[in-house]
Protein backbone atom coordinates (compact mmCIF):
# COMPACT_ATOMS: atom_id res chain seq x y z
CA UNK A 1 0.00 0.00 0.00
CA UNK A 2 0.87 3.56 -1.16
CA UNK A 3 2.04 5.38 1.84
CA UNK A 4 0.94 9.28 2.08
CA UNK A 5 3.24 11.96 1.47
CA UNK A 6 6.09 12.68 -0.06
CA UNK A 7 9.78 13.54 1.40
CA UNK A 8 11.70 16.34 0.23
CA UNK A 9 14.29 14.08 -1.30
CA UNK A 10 11.42 12.05 -3.16
CA UNK A 11 10.11 15.58 -4.86
CA UNK A 12 13.52 16.28 -5.48
CA UNK A 13 14.42 12.86 -7.23
CA UNK A 14 11.02 13.62 -9.27
CA UNK A 15 11.92 17.03 -10.25
CA UNK A 16 15.48 16.23 -11.39
CA UNK A 17 13.48 13.22 -13.63
CA UNK A 18 11.01 15.79 -15.43
CA UNK A 19 14.06 18.03 -15.92
CA UNK A 20 15.78 15.45 -17.05
CA UNK A 21 12.88 14.02 -19.33
CA UNK A 22 12.09 17.33 -20.79
CA UNK A 23 15.20 18.55 -22.19
CA UNK A 24 14.54 15.85 -24.88
CA UNK A 25 11.28 16.89 -26.03
CA UNK A 26 9.08 20.29 -26.31
CA UNK A 27 6.49 18.17 -24.01
CA UNK A 28 5.71 19.25 -20.31
CA UNK A 29 5.54 16.56 -17.76
CA UNK A 30 3.47 17.34 -14.21
CA UNK A 31 3.42 15.05 -11.51
CA UNK A 32 0.62 15.53 -8.93
CA UNK A 33 -0.04 13.00 -5.63
CA UNK A 34 -3.35 13.28 -4.61
CA UNK A 35 -2.80 12.15 -0.88
CA UNK A 36 -4.73 10.29 1.40
CA UNK A 37 -7.74 11.05 3.65
CA UNK A 38 -7.18 14.59 5.25
CA UNK A 39 -7.08 13.90 8.88
CA UNK A 40 -8.99 17.25 9.64
CA UNK A 41 -11.73 16.50 7.80
CA UNK A 42 -12.04 13.24 8.96
CA UNK A 43 -11.70 14.34 12.40
CA UNK A 44 -14.86 16.40 11.63
CA UNK A 45 -16.86 14.61 10.71
CA UNK A 46 -16.28 11.95 13.10
CA UNK A 47 -17.10 14.69 15.73
CA UNK A 48 -19.98 15.84 14.38
CA UNK A 49 -21.25 12.54 14.03
CA UNK A 50 -20.87 12.24 17.74
CA UNK A 51 -22.05 15.62 18.28
CA UNK A 52 -25.25 14.61 16.22
CA UNK A 53 -26.39 10.82 17.90
CA UNK A 54 -28.36 12.13 20.90
CA UNK A 55 -29.93 14.37 18.51
CA UNK A 56 -30.78 11.79 15.97
CA UNK A 57 -31.79 8.85 18.95
CA UNK A 58 -34.49 11.55 20.28
CA UNK A 59 -35.28 11.87 17.13
CA UNK A 60 -36.63 8.65 16.30
CA UNK A 61 -38.06 8.60 19.15
CA UNK A 62 -35.41 7.06 21.72
CA UNK A 63 -36.45 7.91 25.22
CA UNK A 64 -33.80 9.54 27.36
CA UNK A 65 -34.16 6.35 30.13
CA UNK A 66 -34.04 3.92 27.79
CA UNK A 67 -30.58 5.51 26.41
CA UNK A 68 -29.32 5.04 30.30
CA UNK A 69 -30.56 1.74 30.30
CA UNK A 70 -28.89 0.71 27.53
CA UNK A 71 -25.25 2.76 28.25
CA UNK A 72 -25.22 2.75 31.31
CA UNK A 73 -27.07 -0.24 32.81
CA UNK A 74 -30.38 -0.62 35.16
CA UNK A 75 -32.27 2.12 37.08
CA UNK A 76 -34.86 1.98 39.54
CA UNK A 77 -36.95 4.30 37.54
CA UNK A 78 -39.45 5.10 40.18
CA UNK A 79 -36.33 5.86 42.68
CA UNK A 80 -35.05 8.94 40.53
CA UNK A 81 -35.16 12.24 41.46
CA UNK A 82 -35.63 14.72 38.27
CA UNK A 83 -32.09 15.85 38.78
CA UNK A 84 -30.95 11.70 39.22
CA UNK A 85 -32.59 11.39 35.83
CA UNK A 86 -31.47 14.42 34.19
CA UNK A 87 -27.63 12.97 35.38
CA UNK A 88 -28.39 9.51 34.21
CA UNK A 89 -29.36 10.90 30.95
CA UNK A 90 -26.37 13.16 30.65
CA UNK A 91 -24.11 9.97 31.27
CA UNK A 92 -26.46 8.56 28.69
CA UNK A 93 -25.65 11.40 25.98
CA UNK A 94 -21.95 10.89 26.89
CA UNK A 95 -21.03 7.37 26.62
CA UNK A 96 -23.12 7.46 23.37
CA UNK A 97 -21.11 10.51 21.73
CA UNK A 98 -18.39 8.41 22.33
CA UNK A 99 -19.17 5.37 21.56
CA UNK A 100 -20.13 7.41 17.97
CA UNK A 101 -16.94 8.93 17.77
CA UNK A 102 -14.45 6.08 18.63
CA UNK A 103 -16.56 3.99 15.82
CA UNK A 104 -16.73 7.14 13.55
CA UNK A 105 -12.72 7.57 13.79
CA UNK A 106 -12.02 3.77 13.10
CA UNK A 107 -14.48 4.28 10.17
CA UNK A 108 -13.17 7.04 8.41
CA UNK A 109 -9.52 6.34 8.72
CA UNK A 110 -9.69 3.12 7.52
CA UNK A 111 -9.91 0.98 4.16
CA UNK A 112 -13.61 0.75 4.72
CA UNK A 113 -15.11 3.62 2.41
CA UNK A 114 -12.84 2.89 -0.16
CA UNK A 115 -14.11 -0.30 -0.15
CA UNK A 116 -17.48 0.51 0.12
CA UNK A 117 -17.65 2.62 -3.19
CA UNK A 118 -18.17 1.11 -6.24
CA UNK A 119 -15.01 0.73 -8.66
CA UNK A 120 -17.07 2.92 -10.99
CA UNK A 121 -17.23 5.92 -8.75
CA UNK A 122 -14.28 6.31 -7.39
CA UNK A 123 -12.85 6.32 -11.42
CA UNK A 124 -15.27 8.81 -12.50
CA UNK A 125 -13.55 10.91 -9.00
CA UNK A 126 -9.85 10.13 -10.04
CA UNK A 127 -11.31 11.23 -13.56
CA UNK A 128 -12.65 14.01 -12.48
CA UNK A 129 -9.91 15.34 -10.18
CA UNK A 130 -6.89 14.60 -13.15
CA UNK A 131 -8.99 16.83 -15.22
CA UNK A 132 -9.23 19.48 -13.11
CA UNK A 133 -5.51 19.31 -12.25
CA UNK A 134 -4.63 19.05 -16.15
CA UNK A 135 -6.22 22.38 -16.17
CA UNK A 136 -5.39 23.87 -13.22
CA UNK A 137 -1.76 23.91 -13.70
CA UNK A 138 -1.49 24.96 -16.74
CA UNK A 139 -1.24 21.96 -19.02
CA UNK A 140 -3.84 23.49 -21.42
CA UNK A 141 -2.37 26.36 -22.00
CA UNK A 142 1.39 24.70 -23.22
CA UNK A 143 2.24 26.75 -26.82
CA UNK A 144 2.02 23.33 -28.82
CA UNK A 145 -0.88 21.64 -26.68
CA UNK A 146 1.89 18.91 -25.45
CA UNK A 147 1.47 19.15 -21.54
CA UNK A 148 1.15 15.27 -19.98
CA UNK A 149 -0.18 15.15 -16.64
CA UNK A 150 0.55 11.79 -14.17
CA UNK A 151 -2.20 11.89 -11.56
CA UNK A 152 -2.09 9.09 -8.82
CA UNK A 153 -5.12 8.91 -6.04
CA UNK A 154 -3.76 7.46 -2.71
CA UNK A 155 -7.06 7.21 -1.35
CA UNK A 156 -8.68 5.32 -4.19
CA UNK A 157 -5.30 3.61 -5.33
CA UNK A 158 -5.82 4.75 -8.95
CA UNK A 159 -3.53 6.69 -11.34
CA UNK A 160 -4.39 8.74 -14.89
CA UNK A 161 -2.42 9.88 -17.02
CA UNK A 162 -3.82 12.39 -19.35
CA UNK A 163 -2.17 13.82 -22.22
CA UNK A 164 -3.01 17.06 -24.56
CA UNK A 165 -4.34 16.86 -27.92
CA UNK A 166 -0.70 17.64 -29.57
CA UNK A 167 0.70 14.38 -28.03
CA UNK A 168 -2.36 12.29 -28.80
CA UNK A 169 -2.30 13.07 -32.26
CA UNK A 170 1.48 12.08 -32.81
CA UNK A 171 1.78 9.24 -30.51
CA UNK A 172 0.33 5.63 -29.93
CA UNK A 173 -2.42 5.13 -27.02
CA UNK A 174 -1.27 1.88 -26.76
CA UNK A 175 2.14 3.57 -25.07
CA UNK A 176 0.13 5.19 -22.36
CA UNK A 177 -0.70 1.71 -20.88
CA UNK A 178 2.95 1.33 -20.38
CA UNK A 179 3.07 4.35 -18.67
CA UNK A 180 0.61 3.57 -15.89
CA UNK A 181 2.08 -0.25 -15.49
CA UNK A 182 5.45 1.22 -14.69
CA UNK A 183 4.05 3.92 -12.39
CA UNK A 184 1.03 1.33 -10.11
CA UNK A 185 3.88 -1.52 -10.06
CA UNK A 186 5.99 0.66 -7.55
CA UNK A 187 3.00 1.65 -5.73
CA UNK A 188 1.74 -1.25 -4.71
CA UNK A 189 5.65 -1.69 -2.80
CA UNK A 190 4.59 1.76 -1.44
CA UNK A 191 7.59 3.39 -3.63
CA UNK A 192 5.79 5.94 -4.43
CA UNK A 193 8.79 8.07 -6.31
CA UNK A 194 10.15 5.51 -7.68
CA UNK A 195 6.80 4.76 -9.37
CA UNK A 196 6.91 8.97 -10.53
CA UNK A 197 10.44 8.49 -11.80
CA UNK A 198 9.45 5.25 -14.03
CA UNK A 199 7.09 6.73 -15.69
CA UNK A 200 8.31 9.98 -16.19
CA UNK A 201 11.42 8.22 -17.66
CA UNK A 202 9.10 6.24 -19.91
CA UNK A 203 7.07 9.44 -20.86
CA UNK A 204 10.19 11.20 -21.77
CA UNK A 205 11.25 8.46 -24.31
CA UNK A 206 7.72 8.69 -25.98
CA UNK A 207 7.96 12.54 -26.01
CA UNK A 208 11.20 12.45 -27.36
CA UNK A 209 10.30 10.08 -30.07
CA UNK A 210 7.39 12.03 -31.69
CA UNK A 211 8.12 15.72 -30.55
CA UNK A 212 11.89 16.48 -30.26
CA UNK A 213 12.52 19.89 -28.76
CA UNK A 214 12.93 23.12 -30.55
CA UNK A 215 15.53 25.58 -30.73
CA UNK A 216 13.51 27.94 -29.11
CA UNK A 217 12.01 25.97 -26.45
CA UNK A 218 11.38 27.23 -23.09
CA UNK A 219 10.45 25.12 -19.80
CA UNK A 220 6.75 26.24 -19.49
CA UNK A 221 5.82 24.61 -16.47
CA UNK A 222 7.31 23.47 -13.02
CA UNK A 223 9.04 21.01 -12.74
CA UNK A 224 8.35 19.76 -8.84
CA UNK A 225 5.35 17.25 -8.25
CA UNK A 226 2.73 18.76 -6.60
CA UNK A 227 1.17 17.27 -3.24
CA UNK A 228 -3.20 17.92 -3.41
CA UNK A 229 -6.00 16.37 -1.28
Amino acid sequence: MARRGLTPDEAARISGAVALAERGTSGEIRCVLADDVDPMRSALIACALALAAPAIALLFGVQPQTLADTFIGWSAAHGLTPTDAAASALQAYVVLQTTVLVLALAIVFSPLPRWLTPTAWRKAAVDRAAAAQFEALGLVHTRDRTGVLLYVSLRHRRAEVLADEGIYAKAPHQVWDEVIALLTEPLRRGETADGFVAAVERIGAILAAHLPPRADDPNELPDAPVTTR
